[in-house]
Order: C-alpha cells, then sequence, then structure tokens
C-alpha cells in the first residue's frame, strides 16, 4: 500500500497561511506524486488555556478549506469536536477526524460516519492500539465504509508522551491505513505554562520508526514560521523542511 501524506498548520490562522501552505504542499505533491491531504482545523476545542486561541469558526473556517481546495486541488482533512460539525464539515472535507480525547464518544464517531466521509480516529493517550478495535466497530455499524486510525503517543505520567510504536501493527489489524501522527506524538501537553510544548527534533525519527513498523501515512503539522504559530508551534516541523523528510520516508 502506498503511504499517503497529511500536513498543514494546526489551526486556520488566516487565509493568508492558508495560502503559503497550500501553495507548498501543491508543488511538493507534483514534484513527489504522493497522495497528499491539506488539514487545518477551524475550531481547536481542546486548547490547555481558555485564552488560547481556537480559530475562526465552523461557518469562516469551512469556506477559508472550501477555497484552498478550489484553487489547489488539494483533498482537506479536518477535526471535528462535537456530533452537530459533522454534517456541515462533511460536505467540505474528504476526511473527518476524530480528536484522541474524543475517540470513544459515540454520538460523535457515529455522526462522522453517516457522512458517508472517510473517517480517521486518533488513538486515545490513554489506550493501547488494541483497543481502538471499539470506535472503528462503532463507525462500521453506523455506515463508513474507509476508517483509518492515527498513533499519537501514550500518556505516562504528566505533561510528556512515549510512543509505543506496536500499536501501528496492533491497529493495523483493524484497519488497512494506520497514520503516524509525527507532530503530535513530540508533544509535552500543558508544559508550557498554559499551553503545550514539545520538541520538534524527534519528528523525523518518529516518522522513520514509524515507518518500520509499517504505517502507511504520515501526519506532519507544518508552518512556514513555527515560533510564529499560534497553536503547537513547539512540535511542527517547519514549512520548509518538509519535502526532505518525506523524499526520506519515499
Amino acid at each position: 500500500m502506498q503511504p499517503i501524506f497529511i500536513a498543514g498548520p494546526c489551526v486556520i490562522e488566516s487565509a493568508e497561511l492558508l495560502d503559503e501552505v497550500a501553495a507548498e504542499l501543491a508543488r511538493i505533491r507534483r514534484a513527489t506524486g504522493i497522495t497528499l491531504y491539506f488539514k487545518a482545523s477551524f475550531d481547536k476545542a481542546n486548547r490547555t488555556s481558555i485564552r488560547s486561541y481556537r480559530g475562526p469558526g465552523l461557518t469562516r473556517g469551512l469556506q477559508m478549506l472550501a477555497d484552498v481546495k478550489e484553487k489547489y486541488g488539494l483533498p482537506l482533512l479536518t477535526d471535528i469536536h462535537e456530533s452537530c460539525q459533522a454534517a456541515p464539515a462533511g460536505e467540505v472535507v474528504d476526511v473527518l477526524q476524530i480528536p484522541a480525547f474524543l475517540c470513544r464518544q459515540t454520538d460523535l464517531l457515529t455522526a462522522a460516519a453517516r457522512t458517508g466521509r472517510t473517517v480517521n480516529i486518533k488513538k486515545a493517550q490513554f489506550l493501547s492500539g488494541a483497543d481502538m478495535r471499539f470506535p472503528v466497530e462503532k463507525c462500521r455499524e453506523a455506515g463508513a465504509s474507509d476508517v483509518w486510525l492515527t498513533e499519537r503517543g501514550n500518556t505516562f505520567g504528566y505533561n510528556n508522551l512515549v510512543v509505543d510504536f506496536r500499536n501501528i501493527p496492533d491497529m493495523l489489524s483493524h484497519v488497512p491505513r494506520v497514520i503516524m501522527d509525527c507532530t503530535h506524538s513530540v508533544q509535552r501537553p500543558g508544559a508550557a505554562g498554559g499551553s503545550t510544548g514539545g520538541d520538534s527534533r524527534y519528528v523525523p525519527a518518529m516518522a522513520l520508526a514509524a515507518k518500520a513498523f509499517g504505517a502507511t501515512g504520515y501526519f506532519f503539522e507544518t508552518h512556514p514560521r513555527p515560533e510564529e504559530a499560534l497553536s503547537d508551534g513547539p512540535n511542527m516541523i517547519r514549512l520548509s523542511e518538509l519535502e526532505t523528510l518525506i523524499r526520506r520516508l519515499l
């Protein structure tokens, strides 16, 4: 199975940023021939602090994503946090993503499944790969024909994540497509004084290790200036470095 790639900024910051990132991703896609999904969130409902930037919201955010798809021809992925967001998001994007903290929320999973779109379920930080059988069953029972799973690390204490790469083959026993979230897996949740920290130095190693364990896709949050990003900057790969890493994985 050929690997797929998911990339984009954590949250929609501006139309200008979406254009800058999407233009480069479209160029990378042409240069490498990969299948590449553009990812950005219209609302980050699970930020550490109530004062953290969340995004433009559902209506405006979906219109901005639709503009990216029309202009650059990139398929889209975005996450939803409430079941009422599934239907409108499904009108615009190709893949609906279920955040890790919410991956057992039955109403959210079934609402996403009923849209007919691909559903990408991120594995919770408190679950094993084998445990993800049950969220997959919920989606399939609700009519989903295409379900992906994403590995993003586990919590073994405070303010840090550890990746057990055995989760990848475990999840491959339930679905054919398992994504490695190479940037969220280097997070240090809540460890930056009211926001999430991280260490992007380890992103390439996370990707290469996941390849060794059979991952069939890779997820990278990317930004032209991670130090200025409004969400998850410490974990992101710099946009100018993304093509080099993708070529290593190919």
